[in-house]
């Protein structure tokens, strides 16, 4: 085959219109509430912390080893190459060689970061607890009180159930937005330089970034992985914010009281489950990065 397995011009654009679809369905909340000029205080981290573009999410990409015949359009985009078909027709395919030439690093990190994660055991224990360490103690002026939401217990009582719990957050990406006042009382210490040896699969924040991470790999990514990646993502966030301190009952949202037996419970289930399809994804990244790699060979 020249280059990879040939995909027929109709099995592909088929294919591409079902993603768009889906892209389309996911984003649609946002969409609305954007378009209509409104903050959503749960999905716009999703398109502000991390990059996202819904127009880059209805694209679909192949990834590596297909080549799509007729696509003309793709030979014109980043990384990829023009093909000569055996009865001549014109195909295109991802350049593996090119894109490691510019994004090998970043193959190689996300490789190394997503395996570590994957080969450690989930912990259940925090009970999203970051979220409320990044208002203790916050009523200054001028602070950024990360989201124009009341909080559920208010000022003392969300102050009373982070000084009641045991903060033990392993995510650097969260960590490093608490408070002042409640960067001492974790208990452990993640940096930038030690992702990699403290990311676990329990992390809600750590399964978020799989979306990053797969967003990072661009058009390598398959577009089904991407939009997996992206789904979880979302459906993780809507966690995060019912169990975060803030009253998110004007979304919709029934809060997950981890300040109760109960909710805790509840936190725990949900978090083993984002972790198992966490780690399904983990496996399906991880096979990109090893078929990217052994192109470089």
């Amino acid at each position: 085959m020249p280059g990879g397995v040939v995909v027929p011009a109709g099995r592909w654009r088929a294919t591409a219109a079902t993603h768009a679809e889906r892209a389309d369905a996911l984003t649609a909340v946002w969409r609305g509430a954007h378009e209509r000029g409104e903050k959503h205080a749960v999905e716009d981290f999703l398109f502000t912390y991390y990059p996202t573009r819904a127009a880059h999410l209805r694209r679909w990409h192949p990834g590596p080893g297909l080549v799509l015949t007729g696509a003309t359009e793709h030979a014109g985009w980043r990384w990829y190459r023009e093909v000569v078909l055996p009865d001549g027709g014109a195909g295109a395919a991802l350049d593996v060689e090119a894109f490691l030439a510019d994004r090998g690093d970043t193959v190689r990190y996300v490789h190394a970061l997503v395996g570590a994660t994957a080969g450690r055991p989930g912990t259940f224990g925090c009970f999203g607890l970051h979220e409320w360490a990044m208002v203790y103690r916050d009523r200054a002026a001028g602070r950024d009180h990360r989201h124009p939401l009341p909080l559920r217990l208010g000022h003392d009582g969300t102050d009373a159930v982070v000084e009641s719990h045991r903060i033990a957050c392993s995510h650097f990406d969260a960590y490093r937005f608490f408070t002042p006042e409640a960067t001492d009382r974790n208990q452990l210490r993640p940096t930038r330089e030690r992702q990699p040896a403290m990311e676990q699969p329990g992390c809600l924040h750590a399964t978020m970034d799989l979306y990053k991470w797969a967003s990072k790999l661009g058009p390598a990514v398959p577009g089904d992985l991407l939009l997996d990646a992206f789904e979880l993502a979302r459906d993780v966030r809507y966690t995060d914010m019912a169990a975060a301190p803030y009253d998110v009952s004007s979304y919709g949202v029934e809060a997950v009281r981890i300040e109760t037996p109960e909710g805790k419970a509840e936190y725990v289930r949900r978090q083993r489950a984002f972790a198992e399809r966490g780690q399904a994804l983990r496996a399906r990244l991880l096979v990109v990065c090893d078929t990217l790699l052994a192109g470089a060979g």
